[in-house]
């Protein structure tokens, strides 16, 4: 792909445009309703949206670079937008690294109502919301298969929380048919949160401010407000990139402080 590597980084507005979000729903539900179809690789709804809320330009969308497809390509380099696991992107992660800047966009569900629909029927239930709200900790199952290049210098993350309406099928194995349910689609109602990550002093955001150097795994669970195999995970994570350092153990636990040269 000639002519990627002298792309100049221009580092994106930070601050969400909700009006510019706004647009990129009208766009893809308006196209939905016209061919019931959105995108040319057979994305799901919130994908879409996302790409062109990054992105309005569609001769910028699905550019082939290599042997891959690239979700949005700019003079920012790269884009790729993920909502599923993040293993079957390690392969074009790894090529696109060595050829552009890459911006890996995670969009998390951060407000959530659920629609129901019957398999049999084709009837969809009234909306109800969940009472979970989406955090980035949420991001640390995914982040974990691409820690070997989370600290890679062309490498940026991007966490955006959207609202959503979930539609599940109820195909499920329990009574009610909901658990093991498969999902349906997610429709984007409201952008509501930001995250970007560079370097491993932007990482710390996963840390607690309340949390004092010298903490352990148990410690740092209870700060957060999450379990203990999240806890791990993240430590694990933050500790290869570089953001806490191990000084020490209590008992069969580590000890972490964050890292000084992550504070710079």
């Amino acid at each position: 792909m000639q002519g990627f590597v002298t792309y100049n980084l221009v580092v994106y507005n930070s601050c969400m445009d909700k009006l510019r979000f706004n647009n990129a729903c009208d766009i893809v539900m308006r196209a939905e309703r016209e061919s019931k179809q959105i995108g040319t690789l057979g994305e799901k709804t919130l994908h879409a949206v996302v790409k062109y809320y990054l992105e309005p330009d569609e001769t910028k969308h699905e550019i082939r670079v290599g042997s891959f497809h690239a979700d949005i390509v700019n003079e920012r380099g790269i884009t790729e937008i993920q909502t599923r696991s993040f293993y079957a992107l390690r392969k074009k992660l790894a090529y696109f690294l060595e050829e552009s800047p890459v911006t890996v966009v995670y969009p998390l569900a951060g407000k959530k109502w659920l629609l129901w629909i019957n398999t049999k029927t084709g009837e969809i239930t009234k909306k109800r919301k969940s009472p979970r709200k989406g955090r980035i900790h949420d991001a640390i199952f995914e982040l974990y298969r691409i820690k070997s290049v989370l600290n890679h210098p062309n490498l940026k993350l991007h966490l955006m929380f959207i609202d959503v309406e979930e539609y599940r099928y109820l195909d499920g194995w329990s009574e009610n048919k909901k658990r093991g349910s498969s999902r349906c689609d997610r429709h984007p109602v409201n952008i509501a949160e930001e995250f970007w990550f560079e370097k491993p002093a932007d990482y710390l955001q996963f840390i607690p401010d309340k949390l004092k150097d010298g903490f352990t795994t148990k410690d740092y669970k209870k700060a957060a407000g999450i379990n203990l195999t999240t806890a791990q995970l993240v430590l694990n994570v933050l500790h290869h990139i570089g953001t806490v350092r191990r000084t020490g153990k209590q008992g069969n636990m580590h000890v972490y402080e964050r890292a000084l040269l992550a504070l710079f």
